[in-house]
């Protein structure tokens, strides 16, 4: 007896490998995917202006960067003592404006050129809901706990983000014509909306990447969301707020996701890169005998063999680590 609905995903064409650069934009799920890539050393850059939830402020995002915005004092605002952008996410604010405009700036010019080498750009929309401030009518992508009473809060229709996005899908293809662009839906629950509420943000969603699928640059899709909600589909798999994606989940997602986009050498080097990461967080001791050493060694000559084998491969860190539990 099946107890489980599951459904195949078909391979991706195009596949991603160690010479090609990944971004990914979006909510917190893009940040769960793409760490997956940052353990396998795998060319990645995750949301260059933090977290971003609504299909407005990854917009705005990927309008900046294209068009190469300076941010400038009058971007920022001033909450209780702190600087603060609303076209990021809390990390980005400082009690210090030129230090925060430095580092804004800085991020957005590594991520310009990044994505202008880039060859995959995942976009993850979480919810339809934005929140739009009352002094100058823009959406933003923080609130950054300025009062609520400050912002005017909207559920964006689909036709809204469909027109929208329309124009950016034109501009990404005309700008970066080796760029793929792939959708995603975040299966994490916005739980503030409640049940309903979530429901109708999330078929919003949906119904506008539908649309969005048919633009003549062919967007691609991955069913993150009904890898969760429709295959494994038990609380089991979430966390313990029950709306996050548990690390099983996400590790399952993961699979489907590099069976999809990895060919068999790149999948090999992964497993091979990622295990080297995973071992050096645990965070091993000389005093535990001979076997560490053993292990050391053993994992330098992986390393050694790896970076001749992967060009560009960085795994500096991690030799220097190793080579440290060898040390008398």
């Amino acid at each position: 007896m099946e107890l489980r609905t599951t459904f195949s995903i078909p391979p991706s064409e195009r596949k991603i490998t160690y010479s090609g650069k990944v971004m990914f934009i979006g909510s917190c799920f893009a940040t769960s995917i793409g760490r997956q890539f940052e353990t396998g050393h795998l060319p990645v850059m995750i949301n260059p202006s933090g977290t971003v939830y609504n299909p407005v402020s990854v917009l705005n995002t990927l309008d900046g960067l294209a068009g190469g915005r300076k941010f400038t004092l009058e971007d920022l605002y001033n909450h209780k003592g702190t600087w603060i952008s609303f076209s990021h996410y809390t990390d980005f604010s400082s009690e210090d404006p030129g230090h925060l405009l430095e580092r804004i700036n800085t991020r957005s010019e590594e991520a310009a050129e990044f994505l202008a080498g880039a060859g995959f750009l995942f976009v993850t929309f979480g919810t339809a809901r934005v929140y739009r401030w009352k002094r100058t009518g823009a959406i933003v992508s923080n609130c950054h706990k300025v009062s609520a009473s400050e912002f005017d809060r909207e559920l964006l229709k689909p036709g809204e983000i469909v027109s929208l996005w329309t124009r950016v899908l034109d501009r990404l293809q005309s700008d970066y014509p080796q760029l793929r662009i792939v959708f995603t839906i975040s299966p994490v629950r916005h739980w503030k909306d409640g049940a309903h509420g979530n429901q109708v943000s999330k078929s919003v969603l949906f119904l506008a990447v539908e649309e969005l699928l048919g633009h003549p640059s062919r967007p691609g899709y991955f069913p993150a969301y009904e890898l969760l909600m429709d295959d494994l589909r038990d609380y089991r798999f979430y966390d313990e707020d029950m709306l996050h994606p548990s690390s099983p989940a996400v590790s399952y997602i993961w699979d489907a996701f590099s069976d999809c986009y990895f060919d068999n050498n790149t999948r090999s080097l992964w497993k091979e890169i990622s295990g080297i990461s995973k071992a050096m967080s645990h965070r091993l001791k000389k005093s535990e005998g001979e076997s560490v050493r053993k292990f050391a060694v053993t994992t330098i000559e992986k390393i050694d063999s790896l970076v001749t084998r992967v060009p560009g491969l960085d795994l500096e860190k991690e030799k220097m680590y190793f080579l440290s539990l060898l040390e008398s």
